[in-house]
This record gives C-alpha cells, structure tokens and sequence, in this order.
C-alpha cells in the first residue's frame, strides 16, 4: 500500500471515529440505501405527526358537527368528514399518535422479552436451551392473531392490554434470533477470557454478548414496530383494540370506511393509505438497516459480499492508482 492510499484509509477512520457510529451509519444509508431514507423520512414525519398532534390537527379531537357529515375534500375540511361529522384529517393525525406509540412500545417489550429469553437460551445451552426451545416451539405452534384474539376477549380493550399481549407474543417468538446471535458470539475468544478471569454469566451476558448481538437487536426493533402497528390495526378493525374513544387506523377502517364505503368511499381510502406508507417506510427503514448492519449481507459492515464498483475501488484504493 502507498503512502497515498494509507493517507486516505487513514483519514476515513479518524472520521468516523470523530462522528461516531450513528453518523457513519446515516450518512451510509444515505448514500447506499435511497429506498430505506425515504422510509426514514416517512417514519419521522408520522412520528412528528402523533406528538405534535394537538399544535398540527386543524380541529380538536372532540369536535364534530353532524350538519356537515358525509361531506367530500373542501377547504374547511381537506380529507372530508365522517358519519358524525368528523374531520378526518384531524383523526388520520391523532390515529398516527396511537399507532405509533403502541408500536414502540409494543416492541420495546418485545425487545426486552427476546433479549431475556434468547440470551439465556443461547449462552446456557444443554438443557435449560432445550426446555426454553421446546417452550418456544409449542408457543409458536399456536396460531398467532388467533391467540391475540382470544387473550384480548378474556381481558378486554385498552391500549396498555393490546401492548403487553402483543410485545409478549412477539417477544418469545423473536428470541429464536437472538439465540442464534448469541451461539454464534459465545464461540469467540473475549467471551471465554472473561470467563477464564472470574466473571460471572451475569456479567458475562451483559457487558460482552448482549453489546456484540446489537445489530440484530436494532434490525429486530425497527422492523418489530410495522409488526405491532398492523396487529393493532387489525384486532382494532375487529373490534378488540384500542377502546372507541381512541381514533386508530384500524378501527376508522372498520366503523367509519367499512360501514360508509359505498356513501364516501375516501373513509376507507385515507387511514388504509396511512396505515399502508407507515408500515411501508418502517419496513424499508429496516430492510436498510439490516443490509447495512449484516456482514452477511452486501453492503454490510464486514463486507463479505462486494459489489464489482466496490472490488474496483477497494483496489484503486490499495494499489494506490
């Protein structure tokens, strides 16, 4: 290698470690991944949208005026009103706030129960791996919305009940990644000198395994939310979610688009297409994520799988040319 090229291998280090790793992986997935910061983009906007609802919605929650229901776009009311006179725009705005916060908080629990299941699974292995496996297995057999649905029948709608019964159903069924992380970092040679010098499992786990699996943790968290967001979204369509008082995507679809369809067909079109771009950019935001974060994967931090432009100037870079 010439003094050039180390020069100019030099200076990429010296910034990404000056930004740090959230920068270098922004500006990374800017530059390789359009599709997944346009999902971004989406993604902060619907976020922006839910906590700033009451400054960004041009009518109050409560308001509504039954003279005018039913109506189409105007200027008073962009996206029309419902069956009771309703904005519509105004609770797609408040629905974006419900959706995502039972989203995020669905799938921090499903983080944290996939993190406690798959760690001790994976680092303990023998037989406490192959009860947790087995336990696994037997609740993964069970059809999922079903069991959603009959768990959300016995204990009844609220939106702390939809996350807890959602993120616990995720939870267990997530660990199976994050076992497999943990078998594939407990091999290396940290893990059994930290051992060999006296620390504990405890310790063990959480100062040298649960730092080394963050990428599929991250992965797994990004997509998780568009998850939650759509199990909502479909037990509130039925009925079993968010109590009424509580605009959600799925249940406007269900008592405003679904009953009114044929008086007002946009009462089905506005939170369907909501519902659809949030999913839509949550799942591109991931699928970036992941192929950044994957060595595996083209594109990923150890990069394993080059492209040809990439081989080329990889070997520009060390021939110096």
């Amino acid at each position: 290698m010439t003094a050039n090229a180390e020069v100019k291998v030099q200076k990429k280090q010296d910034a990404s470690k000056r930004h740090g790793f959230w920068y270098d992986l922004l500006r990374r997935m800017i530059k390789e991944k359009p599709l997944g910061t346009f999902g971004l983009v989406i993604v902060i906007i619907f976020l922006i949208a839910g906590i700033f609802a009451n400054f960004i919605a041009p009518y109050s929650l409560q308001y509504f005026d039954i003279t005018n229901k039913l109506q189409g776009s105007s200027i008073t009311h962009w996206l029309g009103t419902d069956q009771l006179g309703r904005d519509v725009l105004t609770r797609i705005i408040y629905g974006a706030r419900v959706s995502m916060f039972i989203g995020i908080a669905g799938t921090i629990i499903t983080s944290l129960i996939s993190i406690l299941i798959g760690v001790i699974s994976g680092f303990a292995g023998g037989k406490t791996d192959l009860f947790i496996q087995r336990f696994v297995d037997a609740w993964m057999s069970l059809p999922g919305f079903l069991l959603l649905l009959t768990i959300m029948s016995i204990i009844g709608n609220g939106m702390i009940q939809i996350i807890i019964v959602i993120g616990i159903t995720l939870g267990i069924g997530f660990s199976r990644v994050i076992r497999s992380a943990v078998i594939g970092i407990k091999s290396n040679m940290y893990v059994s000198a930290a051992q060999s010098v006296g620390s504990s499992s405890t310790r063990t786990m959480l100062r040298h395994i649960i730092p080394n699996i963050m990428a599929p943790i991250i992965i797994n968290f990004t997509i998780g939310i568009g998850t939650v967001i759509m199990m909502e979204a479909s037990l509130s369509f039925l009925g079993f979610g968010v109590p009424p008082g509580h605009p959600s995507w799925g249940s406007m679809l269900s008592s405003e688009g679904r009953k009114y369809m044929q008086q007002d067909p946009s009462l089905a079109l506005w939170p369907g297409l909501a519902l659809t771009l949030a999913v839509y950019g949550i799942n591109m935001f991931g699928d970036a994520l992941r192929d950044l974060l994957d060595p595996r994967l083209r594109g990923g931090v150890g990069r394993y799988s080059l492209t040809e432009d990439q081989k080329k100037k990889k070997a520009k870079i060390l021939t110096g040319s």
